[in-house]
């Protein structure tokens, strides 16, 4: 099994920086990239929607998976020009949405479940089913989308490096040196030992893929090893708890993989859940860095 995750977690890691050169070949930025989200998104919805269902949380899939898609495509219209590309709005128009962009969600989830009431005892759960399948993966994903959009291909490319390498790491550590448990009743798997190996093989896998993607961007010289060795860090610990995030809502749905498409690894959330909690931190790495 170690063996088998080494090999289809290189090759994950392979395919992703294939599709960030493909990317940085098509007429719009994010374009490749995006026809991998999307799908992403989709299967990550459903997963979660799964797992709520299993606590007795059902908030309606017709309204979720679409919302999640949408939300995930505006914001890349939107880092990419949102009033170019629908001429019929202005940008002080676009700006106005996207400010209220979280309060329409909130209020749309709240309008779906005044019309589906029937009685008490479900409206609740189902609402806040809803955000939470929202929050969790549209929302993180659409971080993702403001990373590359925002700081191109290089910096985007360096941050899944990081991570999945730390998710390697960690596992390969933990496998060979873990003594310690880290959250035993979260993930019995993970220990103390393959943490600290993960955050190693992130710090590593940061400076590393820097130094080689960026190396013609004028990023580059403003940068000192340290800052690839925090990015490294911060990334990999936003790592480590998107894991235990995941591994949180399984135990409590009951559930050992998110779903199993996948052997060793489970389903589209096990492969992203590291990516999605570390997003938002990686770009507000890169805003408080460059800015």
């Amino acid at each position: 099994m170690l063996r088998w995750r080494l090999l289809l977690g290189t090759l994950i890691i392979a395919a992703l920086v294939g599709l960030c050169w493909l990317d940085a070949k098509a007429a719009a930025p994010g374009l490749w990239l995006l026809c991998i989200a999307l799908p992403a998104t989709i299967l990550a919805t459903q997963e979660v929607l799964k797992l709520l269902a299993a606590l007795g949380l059902r908030p309606l899939p017709e309204l979720i998976l679409p919302l999640n898609l949408v939300w995930v495509l505006y914001v890349w219209m939107t880092e990419y020009n949102m009033a170019a590309l629908v001429p019929a709005f202005s940008v002080a128009q676009w700006n106005l949405l996207w400010e209220l962009k979280y309060v329409l969600v909130v209020m749309l989830i709240f309008l779906v479940e005044m019309a589906r009431y029937r009685g008490p005892g479900t409206s609740v759960k189902n609402i806040a089913g809803g955000l939470l399948a929202w929050s969790y993966v549209a929302v993180m994903l659409g971080y993702a989308v403001m990373l590359r959009m925002s700081f191109g291909l290089g910096v985007l490319a360096v941050w899944i490096i990081a991570v999945k390498l730390g998710d390697t790491g960690a596992y390969f550590c933990g496998s060979l040196w873990g003594r310690h448990k880290l959250a035993p009743l979260l993930s019995p798997g993970k220990t103390i030992e393959g943490a600290l190996g993960g955050l190693l093989f992130s710090c590593f896998g940061a400076w590393a893929a820097g130094r080689v993607l960026l190396m013609d961007s004028n990023l580059l010289p403003r940068l000192v090893w340290w800052h690839w060795l925090l990015f490294g860090l911060l990334v990999g610990a936003g790592g480590i708890l998107g894991d235990l995030a995941e591994s949180l809502l399984k135990r409590d749905a009951g559930r050992k993989d998110s779903s199993d498409w996948m052997p060793g690894f489970g389903g589209t959330l096990d492969i992203l859940d590291s990516l999605l909690f570390s997003a938002p931190i990686a770009l507000l790495y890169w805003k408080v860095l460059v800015g």
